[in-house]
């Protein structure tokens, strides 16, 4: 589980991509936010497009909460 919410919003995505890149395949990070994380949706289909899964567990309006799975 990653909660950037107290994180910097410039480290942010560095810290999620690095976590994701130590996933081994069917593995999955949790990401906590105080924000819809669209434009991370969007970096990850520009730099892994078809290695990764997006799920929303909960959508706001307060807290973010997407399941991101490392596909084989």
């Amino acid at each position: 589980t990653i909660d950037v919410r107290s994180i910097p919003p410039r480290e942010r995505h560095p810290l999620i991509f690095n976590t994701f890149d130590q996933l081994a395949p069917g593995e999955a990070l949790l990401l906590v936010n105080d924000h819809d994380p669209k434009p991370l949706y969007y970096q990850f289909q520009a730099e892994h497009s078809g290695a990764f899964g997006w799920e929303y567990l909960e959508q706001g309006p307060d807290v973010w909460r997407v399941r991101i799975e490392r596909i084989a």
